[in-house]
């Protein structure tokens, strides 16, 4: 064997031993003081003589800042004599070490974010973490456990020391028969009483795309085409099951594998359902390639139905994209200096698309309620800047283009239609959307990714000119979409707005609080000089917390306070006054029950966005409208 063959097989050897050097953590769940539990490291090696040690700032899917290593305490690195070696820390994030070829083991506390005092900024709860002792633990691995720079690409294997009673549910495989507690078995104690699971990550990519939740086991299984699909759910109240879930779900799975081609790109999904019954200002999901994990206030199946099918239809689709197309950005995602993707509109948009196109398609909602789904989009979009480049409102996401976010969920979704309609005309029905992704995940897959800047011309080197043309107008440029003249074309009718007279509470546009007061949901006026007239004349001001409406005080925590707000509408042509019971700031500052009361009147409202299927569409148009409601063969 020559010096170079020498040489190269040396370089394989290497390789290969580095890459099986992993991170080992361990963290006992069974082990929590003041809220907080202990993690243990035993590095890989270590080969540079200072290194620093980071947990994320921002993680993909967010875009917003969590700087998760605020929850990080007591952070110590020790040689192999248990003798304390140098940490400075830098920031919220990261943490200097010296000597750090002589680490043998890191430990430190971490906080949850659930419940924390830290303070802003705070951490959408579907990216959170929690700690329950003896009740939950949900663990985004982002906030338990970090990396040294220059090596996130090493493998990550994970012990959880837990309760037998618990269950980690994950869209991880667990090792088997791992070894029990491994380095923190001098803390353990009731050896019988605990069970240890070990799971194993490629990276630290693939680790922070892979949440857990340990609870009381209830677990469901749904077999879809060729993947598992596991439920699990914690309810505190047990007022809903993981089975409840899973029926309530399947028929929308089951479509969804259907719409993308009857076979899907994972052979395992988890569905993590955490509900709260305490009080929620928000709650929603956040996807991941292999799971989704899911914070949202605690009600019976029958109240939220339709809610956990659009939860799950949105997070679903996310196994087509970012999992098999995305770009560079994603690919190489740098979890402290984060570089944005210009795409947005393909994967929270196109995704929220399909997330809605596939339950019409597939009959688990009707036409005409699939109409009022993309109405409520374009209401809601309307309230966005509209001439703001898509391509900046993804890339200025993170910071300047913040307060723009939700809109891709909007208009995002709306762009998938528009794209959707204009690629059926052009191919006379025969190619939309679901072959561009289709061909699109072909092309590129779990390991390959586009350059950013190239994909628009990619997709119309795929597709046709005139979806170049879409592109640039109206996706990276500032032209409006004219939906009345693209839905024209699947024959439906787009009416700006009509005008109507109706009756008010009077808290409309005054940018309410949902909150609870002595156990009853209450609303919080924050701003007055948005109210209509109606609320004008009642005399809200801010602060007013709104305790009873003629006389009749808001319902409970748990029961639903829309049914209450519009039974208080319905009755308002019954009555000549109407009547609130506010709590209000008085001149000594002390909180006091305050009458507010005005004539009802009628107020002259806008309708906007009518959208109607035209009796009268072509054949031409009626064909195309078929093609994009119903299934494809």
């Amino acid at each position: 064997m020559n010096k170079l063959k020498i040489t190269l097989v040396s370089l394989l050897i290497t390789s290969v031993l580095w890459a099986t050097d992993p991170y080992k953590y361990t963290v006992d769940l069974t082990r929590v003081v003041d809220d907080k539990v202990y993690v243990e490291l035993l590095p890989p090696k270590i080969r540079k003589k200072e290194v620093v040690f980071y947990l994320p700032k921002i993680i993909p899917g967010t875009y917003s800042i969590a700087d998760y290593g605020r929850m990080v305490s007591d952070f110590k690195a020790v040689d192999k004599k248990g003798r304390a070696i140098k940490v400075e820390r830098i920031d919220d994030n990261s943490w200097k070490i010296s000597n750090a070829k002589k680490v043998a083991k890191i430990s430190y506390w971490v906080e949850d974010t659930y419940d924390s005092q830290l303070g802003e900024p705070g951490i959408f709860q579907p990216a959170g973490t929690n700690i329950e002792d003896g009740k939950n633990f949900v663990i985004n691995n982002s906030g338990f456990f970090g990396y040294f720079e220059d090596m996130k690409k090493q493998p990550f294997q994970l012990d959880f020391i837990r309760s037998k009673e618990f269950y980690g549910a994950t869209g991880m495989r667990a090792e088997a028969n791992p070894p029990l507690y491994a380095s923190l078995n001098k803390e353990a104690t009731d050896a019988d009483q605990k069970e240890v699971d070990r799971f194993i990550a490629d990276d630290y990519d693939r680790l922070v795309d892979s949440p857990l939740m340990y609870s009381k086991a209830d677990t469901a299984i749904i077999r879809v085409a060729n993947t598992d699909v596991l439920v699990s759910s914690y309810s505190p109240n047990n007022r809903v099951t993981a089975k409840e879930i899973a029926a309530s779900i399947k028929e929308v799975l089951v479509a969804q594998a259907a719409y993308l081609g009857g076979e899907l790109p994972v052979d395992k999904y988890a569905f993590i359902f955490y509900f709260t019954d305490q009080p929620v200002r928000s709650f929603g999901a956040l996807e991941h390639s292999y799971s989704s994990i899911y914070y949202m206030p605690e009600r019976t199946i029958a109240q939220m139905n339709q809610q956990l099918r659009d939860f799950a239809a949105h997070e679903f689709f996310h196994i087509v994209t970012p999992l098999n197309v995305h770009s560079e950005e994603i690919e190489n995602f740098d979890f402290n200096e984060p570089e944005m993707s210009r795409h947005l509109w393909l994967y929270e948009g196109m995704t929220e698309y399909f997330a809605g196109n596939v339950q019409v398609k597939h009959g688990l909602i009707t036409p005409d309620q699939y109409l009022n789904v993309l109405r409520q989009k374009m209401i809601t979009a309307s309230g966005f800047t509209d001439n703001l480049p898509f391509t900046e409102l993804s890339l200025g996401a993170l910071d300047k283009y913040a307060d723009q976010y939700v809109n891709v969920y909007m208009k995002g979704a709306l762009i998938g239609m528009a794209l959707d309609i204009k690629l059926r005309k052009l191919s006379d029905g025969k190619y939309g959307t679901q072959q561009l992704m289709a061909e699109l995940s072909a092309k590129y897959g779990k390991n390959a990714a586009f350059k950013d800047e190239e994909l628009f011309d990619t997709i119309t080197g795929m597709t046709y000119p005139e979806i170049g043309e879409f592109f640039q107008k109206h996706v990276a440029g500032k032209e409006a979409i004219p939906y009345a003249e693209i839905l024209a074309d699947v024959g439906v009718t787009l009416q700006e707005s009509e005008s109507y007279m109706a009756y008010d509470l009077g808290i409309e546009n005054a940018n309410v609080a949902v909150g609870v007061h002595e156990g009853k949901q209450m609303i919080q006026i924050r701003n007055e000089i948005g109210l209509n007239e109606m609320g004008k004349a009642i005399g809200f001001k801010n602060g007013d917390l709104l305790l009873k409406i003629n006389s009749e005080a808001f319902p409970p925590l748990g029961q639903e306070l829309a049914v209450f707000l519009q039974g208080q509408t319905n009755s308002l042509p019954n009555r000549e006054k109407i009547t609130y019971t506010v709590l209000r700031d008085n001149q000594s500052g002390a909180k006091e029950e305050v009458v507010l009361s005005a004539d009802i009147i009628q107020l002259k409202k806008a309708r906007p966005f009518l959208i109607t299927f035209n009796p009268n569409a072509t054949e031409a148009q009626s064909k195309l409208r078929k093609v994009w409601l119903e299934p494809s063969n």
